[in-house]
């Protein structure tokens, strides 16, 4: 993304808790070329904000109402692809970092020191650099060294499935899901079948759980 020296750096906030939309509004705003120029609460809004506003970065929660902070990134930069996302996130295991990467993020900041790295990242990756967190860059460089194994069951979910799977832990039931997807009652019933299939969980507590333990739902 080239840019012109001393231009404006326009940003979209995503999270779910209005309390960090506000205070992360205010901390880019404080910064000379950097406008926040929208904010919402969940992963739909997210895309259908970026395609309407066009900022030049992204900040985005991993765990979001509606559709989560990883398939909301993959789906805007399908559709713009120039578009630079810094995930902002509680979340700091190797799976989340890595699944958030692959989906095309461009920096990773842990909540935990937001304030005093979120700056940085914006500016890095609107430079063309990456930005991870440095407890992050530890566990990145761990891992390729021990040649660990990074895959997560959650990637051989559709996006479908994850919709149906994040909808049904929300406690959507099979109808509700039909209807705010467009797909009749079997259908959702079979997409279920296929996640729990997938996940190697046996019912839907065991679902609700593994969606608890990997950060896919909002607490």
């Amino acid at each position: 993304m080239d840019r012109e020296t001393g231009s404006t750096i326009t940003i979209i906030v995503v999270d779910d808790h209005g309390i960090v939309r506000d205070g992360l509004s205010a901390l880019l705003d404080g910064h000379f070329h950097m406008k926040v120029i929208g904010s919402v609460a969940n992963g739909k809004d997210a895309i259908l904000a970026t395609e309407r506003l066009k900022p030049d970065v992204v900040v985005m929660d991993l765990v979001l109402p509606e559709l989560s902070g990883i398939d909301a990134t993959a789906r805007i930069l399908a559709a713009l692809p120039l578009t630079r996302i810094v995930i902002l996130s509680a979340c700091a295991t190797s799976e989340h970092v890595f699944r958030a990467l692959r989906a095309g993020a461009r920096g990773y900041v842990l909540k935990e020191c937001a304030s005093a790295e979120l700056v940085q990242a914006v500016l890095a990756v609107v430079a063309g650099e990456r930005y991870l967190s440095r407890r992050i860059v530890g566990f990145v460089i761990d891992s390729l060294l021990g040649d660990a194994e990074c895959a997560s069951p959650i990637e051989s979910l559709s996006p479908r499935e994850r919709e149906v799977m994040h909808l049904t832990v929300s406690g959507a039931s099979s109808a509700e899901i039909g209807e705010k997807l467009s797909l009749s009652r079997k259908t959702v019933d079979t997409y279920r079948s296929r996640v729990m299939e997938k996940l190697g969980v046996p019912d839907l507590a065991g679902l609700i759980r593994f969606a608890v333990a990997h950060a896919m739902t909002p607490v």
